[in-house]
């Protein structure tokens, strides 16, 4: 079974992202992953640090047998608010160039530092695997 989108009766479609996700299998929870690669060196730019973190985040989903369509949600923390609202157009590159068309129950909030200082963005998942036994 695959995720299914949930989409009230009347509400807009949202852009971007889905307002609710529903499935059933395997629980993956990717904690908070930041811009940087497996050696510790962040990506250029605010944007090069967002794919990065898709890339960490699809990393460990792929090391429990998942793929992007298991995404069921995605929770967003950046430093500057204004510098994603002005690289929407970029963002929308890098993120379809890693989990493709498929968008999540998302949410966005701006905080006032991660742990890393040179961290600009931190990216948490929630995926849903579905069961590969006969009964699903």
């Amino acid at each position: 079974m695959s995720l299914k989108v949930l989409q009230p009766a009347g509400w807009p479609t949202p852009k971007g992202y889905a307002n609710g996700m529903e499935g059933r299998g395997r629980h993956i929870i990717v904690g908070g992953m930041i811009g940087w690669d497996s050696q510790g060196h962040f990506a250029p730019g605010f944007v090069g640090q967002v794919r990065q973190a898709l890339v960490n985040v699809l990393a460990v989903v792929r090391e429990a047998g998942g793929g992007p369509e298991n995404i069921a949600r995605l929770t967003w923390y950046v430093t500057d608010i204004q510098e994603y609202r002005a690289s929407l157009a970029e963002l929308g590159l890098a993120y379809r160039a890693v989990l493709g068309r498929h968008f999540p129950a998302m949410t966005l909030v701006q905080v006032g530092a991660l742990v890393e200082p040179e961290a600009r963005v931190e990216i948490e998942a929630t995926a849903i695997i579905p069961d590969q036994s006969p009964t699903g």
